[in-house]
């Protein structure tokens, strides 16, 4: 890894660079919201911050100094990895043959802008649900192959923030090809592959001194003392297994609406659900062609027919559904994939209408051991 340090009007020159090969997703303001869309270099609110509490989210009207000066939004990256709707394949049927036929299309790379490390952390878990099971996700491959990815160090969580108690943040560690630091003046960049060093060659840098490496330090480490939520990380699954029929689920599942906000805006939920819409031409059943498409879509945990099987649901209550949810973010996948399956984003506290704080519900339950 090497380092170097920036003017921050040679920003603009690296995103005008990376746009002219790729498709490059980052923040934006969407009806007063921070979004992820395809952007612009102009389009990065710069200057401005959030205000996120439990089942709150607005603007400040308050402008701050800098161009990363906000914390995470709504959106995280895995829609652009993994859509909320996307066709799988295509298949026709005659009487004589059968065809299946992937769909996917040949789109310009994506680079990923202004990523943070709780949502890098997200991605690794993505990496191995996706690429190293048994079963290789082909649409997956094809976009993560190409990807670019620009992360930043948070400087400014939000309320809900508990990267740091996590293991996942505030400060990005690997998984990038380039990382910028924001600096009172400058920009420290943290240069982490070929990729990342390509992209920068020609452009006007320094040498950081002791100095900028000290200041990179001590930003990232006023993050950290910022961030007002924790868990107690290693007791998580022996929280999470020592209470598994606890009344405080029940409590929960008086207050949860079972919406499903709070899978929709994990960086890490994954569930989704199949279908096959078909297409029959033809008189009778010998002579008809059968075609159509299979597609995939988010489904959510929370759903009453997500765990609805032949002969009947094996999660038919309220306390049930919620209890798996958040025992598979907080105990499950250290079993299934050897790392944590919640990042400490809090965009599960901020969304949820009802209010429920997965930090205030760990202890909680912590408090009964």
């Amino acid at each position: 890894m090497r380092s170097i340090k920036i003017n921050k009007d040679v920003l603009k020159l690296i995103f005008e660079r990376l746009k002219a090969s790729h498709r490059v997703i980052g923040p934006k303001i969407e009806n007063n919201v921070i979004v992820l869309r395809e952007i612009d270099y102009d389009d990065i609110p710069a200057g401005s911050s959030d205000i996120q509490k439990p089942s709150f989210y607005r603007i400040s009207p308050d402008k701050k100094d800098g161009i990363f000066s906000f914390s995470n939004g709504t959106d995280s990256f895995k829609r652009f990895l993994q859509p909320p709707l996307r066709e799988v394949f295509k298949f026709k049927k005659s009487k004589k043959s059968i065809s299946i036929t992937p769909s996917l299309t040949k789109e310009m790379p994506i680079a990923f802008f202004g990523i943070r490390a709780c949502d890098l952390s997200a991605l690794r878990l993505y990496d191995r649900i996706f690429l190293e099971g048994n079963i290789r996700d082909e649409f997956y491959y094809s976009v993560r192959k190409d990807l670019l990815i620009i992360s930043v160090n948070c400087l400014y969580p939000c309320d809900n923030c508990f990267c740091s108690s996590m293991g996942t943040g505030p400060e990005v560690k690997s998984g990038f090809d380039i990382s910028i630091t924001e600096l009172r003046d400058s920009f420290f960049l943290d240069i982490n592959t070929i990729s990342g060093k390509e992209l920068l060659e020609g452009l006007p840098f320094e040498e950081p001194n002791s100095n900028d490496a000290d200041e990179r330090i001590s930003r990232i480490d006023n993050c950290r003392k910022l961030i007002k939520k924790s868990v107690p990380f290693n007791e998580l699954q022996r929280i999470i297994y020592r209470n598994f029929e606890h009344p405080r689920w029940t409590d929960i599942a008086k207050r949860d609406l079972e919406c499903g906000n709070c899978t929709q805006v994990c960086p890490t939920c994954f569930c989704n659900s199949t279908y096959d819409y078909v297409h029959i031409s033809g008189i009778s059943k010998k002579t008809a062609d059968i075609s159509g498409s299979r597609i995939r879509i988010w489904d959510s945990c929370f759903s009453r027919n997500f765990a609805r099987v032949h002969g009947g649901n094996f999660r038919p209550s309220r306390r049930a559904r919620f209890r798996h949810w958040m025992s598979h973010k907080m105990a499950y996948t250290f079993d299934q994939f050897g790392m944590t399956g919640c990042v400490g984003c809090g965009r599960c506290i901020t969304w949820c209408p009802a209010g429920i704080d997965i930090t205030d519900e760990i202890e909680a339950l912590r408090s009964c051991l």
